[in-house]
């Protein structure tokens, strides 16, 4: 393959230039310069021209924050030096004993110390080689971490290339914390909760658990962001550690600007009364402060005491709590069938917000707690997106407390309760339960879905109990029924058009939503965007075997039983009939291309390209790539090691192709 002309690979370099320096601007300046559509445009432009002359496709390109293969597990990184942990304190006499500890090892009556917020999240270390990121990590021991490079590539908010053009901070390491916004993490878990999944507990988990998926295409949904806090340079190392600050933030990486040097320890403690008070006005949760002696020259006399530094501590918030009492236990219905308990409390003030409700999870959860109707409770909200009870004040317990029983028929429509084996919840099986409907039209109009315009839930609550509609199937028959809707109380003509209007335009929304607002559990929307652009068709993924399914990267044993499962009842079958019938997209669709209408299957290893990189190439170009050899196949792709595959490809008489070849092909 001919070299690119000098002139593509001017406009690389320069896109790259470009799309980095945006970045900067938008993810950690918060100062963005064009809008999405000149971006994306740039973007694009940029990913053709890497797909035309792969060679130009650089580490730093911001077009590989999104890629990499699915990893079994994470190498082992080494951190020289060690990654710390910090001493903690509680009160203004401890953060003084901090001080006069200080100043004996020093000898010095007034240290300077930097004052700076303490990030509830993971701690990072990255490394960057020539300016370029080339590795990241996990704590973990303090000694050992885990690489975890590709996922933290996809952090926008990291720099994949310092802003600097040369000198001795070429080559650094930097450390910091990996974090979420409370919205961002309210968002997720609100589209969590709408795809029938398991919301997170905190913002703090949630990144935990995210930098150690396997597939770096799951992080990339994530909404994680980085803030660093620490500067290791072989080479032209700062006096202080302001002045390693103002570095870290010259070459572009993010540094809190919620900063400050303080003179005494005095300073510290107001700094630490300010954030303890104004810590709900920030975007991300905190739980204290950073104190460290500001002179490196200084560090380095105070040492460290087993693993934390003698110059550094915590200086931590209070726990945000409040007692009140629990009034009583309801339980809820979801869309699945799922039974969860929820508390009822006497109203309480506790982390900026009242607080009546708080979920108990499950009944193993109250027996835990040995909870009772009556009890003082201990209620947390934290960074928590639904508050939750932590504890029981049993010295307050009033004698008419009466313990919870779970009922063993669903609150709703009677149905006898079923516990699956080895799992905690318990679930209403009826699919004709009321509130399951709801929640399962709910689900279906969400915006993440066929995002339907007026459909809230007052008027699923009202449609499903007049019985107009029982699935989401009658959706889509209600323009028969449009006299009997302009008739109803607060209903009209206008109202009832925009309501028939807004599902009418649903229909056009891609397989992927489709497929998303089906409601098959496990099935969240990213999950259901991979399913579209490996099956194309609705077809071709109700007729999937559970191991084909798996073949897919991020679907594992549970989904892919869910969703065998699922097109295996007959009632979702005839569903998924009649939304094709009323016009619904049950394929997604096919980019026009070289390749279109063409089936590949890829067989052995590949030497330019992994089988991801390979796929994708197909894929731009129109055709299919499938999992196993069939008479539908057209053209197998063989690398080195070829198996069975290969094999069942001659037998069929399907034309091979070597990757010489293919490439020919797609030129």
């Amino acid at each position: 393959m001919p070299p690119p002309p000098r002139a593509v690979e001017k406009e690389a370099e320069r896109l790259r230039r470009n799309l980095q320096e945006h970045d900067y601007r938008y993810y950690v300046l918060a100062e963005p310069t064009i809008a999405d559509e000149e971006y994306d445009r740039l973007m694009r432009r940029l990913q053709d021209l890497e797909t035309a002359y792969p060679e130009l496709r650089t580490p730093d390109s911001p077009t590989q924050r999104v890629g990499g293969q699915p990893t079994k597990e994470f190498p082992t990184v080494t951190h020289r030096p060690a990654m710390l942990s910090l001493s903690n304190s509680y009160s203004e006499d401890e953060i003084r004993d901090f001080d006069r500890r200080v100043r004996s090892g020093l000898g010095t009556a007034d240290p300077v110390y930097v004052a700076e917020l303490k990030f509830d999240g993971v701690a990072i270390a990255l490394r960057y080689r020539d300016g370029v990121f080339v590795q990241g990590a996990t704590r973990g021991d303090g000694t050992r971490g885990d690489d975890i490079t590709a996922n933290l590539r996809t952090i926008r908010s990291l720099p994949l290339r310092l802003r600097t053009r040369g000198g001795a901070l070429q080559s650094i390491e930097v450390r910091g914390e990996a974090f979420m916004r409370r919205a961002d993490f309210a968002s997720m878990n609100t589209r969590r909760i709408a795809a029938g999944e398991k919301p997170f507990i905190n913002p703090r988990n949630a990144t935990a658990g995210t930098l150690k998926l396997q597939d770096p295409k799951l992080v990339a949904s994530r909404p994680i962001s980085i803030s660093v806090y620490h500067l290791i340079a072989p080479e032209g190392t700062p006096r202080s550690h302001w002045e390693s600050l103002e570095t870290l933030a010259s070459l572009g990486l993010p540094v809190s600007p919620h900063r400050r040097r303080c003179a005494s320890v005095g300073e510290v403690v107001e700094f630490w009364k300010e954030w303890e008070t104004g810590r709900d006005t920030l975007p991300y949760d905190i739980d204290g402060i950073v104190v460290k002696v500001d002179s490196l020259s200084q560090q380095e006399a105070l040492g460290t005491i087993a693993r934390s530094p003698r110059w550094a501590i915590a200086f931590k918030f209070s726990a945000r709590k409040a007692e009140t009492t629990l009034t009583g236990i309801v339980l809820q219905v979801g869309r699945t069938g799922a039974i969860t308990p929820v508390a009822e409390l006497e109203p309480v003030f506790v982390g900026g917000t009242t607080v009546s409700r708080a979920t108990l999870h499950n009944r193993d959860y109250i027996e835990s707690l040995d909870l009772r109707v009556g009890d003082t409770v201990v209620v947390e909200k934290g960074g928590d997106v639904i508050p939750k009870i932590s504890g029981v004040v049993a010295s307050r317990r009033p004698r008419t407390a009466r313990r919870f029983t779970m009922p063993d028929r669903c609150p709703e429509c009677g149905t006898r309760l079923h516990r699956p084996e080895g799992e905690v919840g318990v679930y209403c099986e009826n699919a004709a339960c009321p509130a399951q409907i709801k929640g399962r039209i709910e689900h279906f109009a969400h915006r993440g879905a066929m995002d339907i315009e007026g459909l809230g839930e007052a008027i699923i609550d009202q449609l499903v109990r007049i019985e107009l509609v029982a699935t989401v199937a009658d959706l889509y028959e209600l323009q028969r029924h449009r006299a009997t809707l302009a008739a109803l109380d607060r209903w009209g003509e206008k109202s009832t058009d925009n309501l028939l209007a807004a599902i009418a335009a649903s229909t056009r929304q891609p397989f992927h939503r489709v497929l998303f607002a089906l409601g098959i559990r496990h099935v969240g929307a990213e999950v259901a965007r991979v399913i579209a652009e490996r099956f194309h068709s609705m077809d071709a993924l109700m007729g999937a075997s559970a191991d084909e399914l798996q073949s897919v990267p991020s679907i594992g044993p549970q989904i892919a039983e869910s969703i065998t499962s699922f097109f295996a009842d007959r009632h979702n079958r005839d569903i998924v009939r009649r939304l094709t019938r009323s016009g619904l997209t049950m394929a997604a669709e096919r980019r026009e291309g070289a390749l279109a209408g063409k089936t590949f299957v890829l067989t052995g290893t590949l030497s330019a390209w992994t089988r991801d990189e390979a796929r994708q190439r197909i894929e731009e170009r129109g055709g299919t790539v499938a999992t196993g050899v069939s008479k539908r196949v057209d053209y197998v792709i063989v690398g080195a090691d070829a198996g069975s595959k290969l094999e069942k490809a001659r037998s069929l008489g399907i034309p091979t192709l070597t990757e010489e070849q293919f490439l020919a092909l797609i030129r």
